[in-house]
């Protein structure tokens, strides 16, 4: 069915004029396009005590290595490596579950559920002791973190052990 003209131009005088609100919500857009999911965390969800900083995770160059591409992690970052850390972030649930106990923490909520919403320095993968509901606010999970330098499936950073260490979620 063919919506009148004017409808249509209603439309997508409305579309533009929501990209543009979107955009003036976010005042430190630069001209060379949105900050990284890492940086834009930080608009998000605040800073607590005790949890690494998705900018620190995001402290991390891809170097070319023969025929491969590889992480270089900053010192700060593999002095992580096996230690027990709390990282705060978006569930990304991995299977239809309303619990999950493997799952991706994201720097960034998802806006699509098949989409990463971020690269590999802003997604952690979590295996949980017990299995953690689904949501939409931000968690914290604790755990034993370990920083992957030759993952085949490409993650960067994965969390065993993991328990829902605040907001009060199970």
């Amino acid at each position: 069915m063919l919506m009148p003209f004017s409808f249509r131009r209603f439309v997508a005088a409305s579309l533009v004029a929501l990209a543009l609100s979107a955009l003036a919500l976010e005042p430190n857009v630069s001209t060379n396009g949105l900050p990284a999911a890492a940086v834009f965390s930080a608009t998000l969800i605040p800073d607590r005590a005790g949890v690494v900083l998705w900018k620190s995770l995001g402290s991390v160059e891809s170097v070319v290595q023969g025929s491969k591409t590889l992480p270089r992690f900053s010192k700060a970052i593999l002095e992580l490596d096996k230690q027990q850390v709390q990282i705060q972030g978006f569930i990304l649930a991995l299977d239809t579950a309303l619990e999950q106990r493997h799952f991706l923490v994201t720097a960034v909520p998802p806006h699509c559920p098949y989409c990463l919403p971020a690269g590999p320095d802003a997604i952690v993968e979590v295996f949980a002791k017990k299995p953690v509901r689904y949501g939409v606010e931000p968690i914290v999970v604790a755990g034993r973190l370990a920083v992957l330098k030759d993952d085949a499936s490409g993650v960067l950073y994965r969390l065993t052990g993991a328990e829902i260490a605040d907001l009060g979620r199970k």
